[in-house]
């Protein structure tokens, strides 16, 4: 099994290639420039970004946990499934040699490989592919099968379910007292209109776990938006801002990080910093719902999601309108 994941930055000091392997991924930022003058510009506002974006992983402590816990994960399913389990990590180029060897190396005659994506993206799962796809022999991605996305997989939607009410038991707030915000990763409008089914993954998400919450009044929003065209709305800020007027007179806020199954940068400090203030300074308690991280439950519904017979070869999770000269 290869278990795939963004990564971040382990330390201050690798901000500044993290965020150049991040900007100069054109499944994620597109432009109609050739590959080489997209990578020379992103690079140069890599480095500009890295400056700003420091002081927010010292924050959350000098460096983003979702390595560390993808590691973990890994080490305990090889426990687990009794088989080999590679972790690879999109964009932390440091890991690349040593995790594509193992993966060129190991031997099984089928590569099961599991997005730690619950819902579809070719900006996310498709960009794995396409780096597979560029850098793997070709013997080797013939043996590769996708777990694609498992937006509504009961385990999934278990293992938030659990975490929510661990969240209501622990601040002693009852059902119908709460308001839940649904907060997924944004990204561009373009990138739906292009074909991407990422927002319709994200509803049957937000559909599942919503409906085992009957008494609670649930919203679902996208956050993280970066430049200046039209993202997926409404907007997780422009939610918060405006929780009176949705909330039905709750007086208590959660937001659930839905897109997210590792604590890292956009929940420890966008959420925390940015989001909870704001309902704050309106009266309300507010908090977050902690990622599914190294939870019992989510190690079993890896487990599960493993299990999933539908699986898609690599080339058909690869966007098809790309520039690649």
């Amino acid at each position: 099994m290869i278990l795939v994941n963004f990564g971040g930055p382990r330390v201050l000091s690798e901000i500044p290639e993290f965020m150049t392997e991040l900007l100069s991924d054109q499944d994620l930022i597109r432009t109609n420039w050739p590959r080489f003058v997209h990578k020379w510009l992103f690079s140069y506002i890599a480095k500009k970004r890295a400056e700003k974006v420091r002081s927010d992983y010292e924050k959350i402590g000098g460096g983003s946990p979702i390595f560390r816990d993808t590691e973990a994960i890994a080490s305990l399913l090889r426990e687990k499934l009794s088989c080999p389990v590679i972790p690879f990590h999109r964009y932390l180029k440091a890991t690349h040699k040593s995790s594509l060897k193992k993966i060129e190396e190991c031997q099984e005659p089928i590569l099961r490989v599991i997005p730690m994506f619950p819902q579809f993206s070719f900006a996310t799962t498709g960009s794995i592919a396409r780096f597979f796809s560029e850098h793997l022999s070709r013997k080797k991605l013939a043996t590769l099968r996708w777990v694609a996305s498992y937006p509504t997989h009961l385990a999934f939607i278990n293992s938030y379910y659990r975490r929510i009410c661990e969240f209501l038991t622990a601040h002693n707030i009852e059902e119908k007292e709460i308001a839940i915000l649904f907060s997924c990763h944004g990204v561009p409008l373009s990138f739906i209109e292009e074909g991407d089914i990422y927002e319709d993954e994200c509803n049957r998400s937000f559909q599942a776990l919503s409906q085992r919450l009957p008494q609670a009044i649930s919203k679902l929003s996208y956050q993280s938006k970066f430049g200046s065209e039209k993202w997926l709305e409404p907007s997780t800020e422009e939610m918060c801002q405006t929780f009176a007027t949705w909330s039905e007179g709750r007086r208590s806020a959660l937001i659930v990080p839905l897109s997210f199954t590792s604590d890292h940068i956009e929940t420890l400090f966008e959420i925390e910093e940015l989001y909870l203030p704001l309902l704050r300074k309106q009266g309300f308690f507010a908090g977050r719902c902690a990622a599914l991280n190294l939870a019992p439950d989510w190690i079993f519904a890896l487990q599960e999601i493993a299990k999933i017979e539908s699986l898609v070869s690599n080339e058909n999770l690869i966007r098809k309108n790309f520039l690649a000269f």
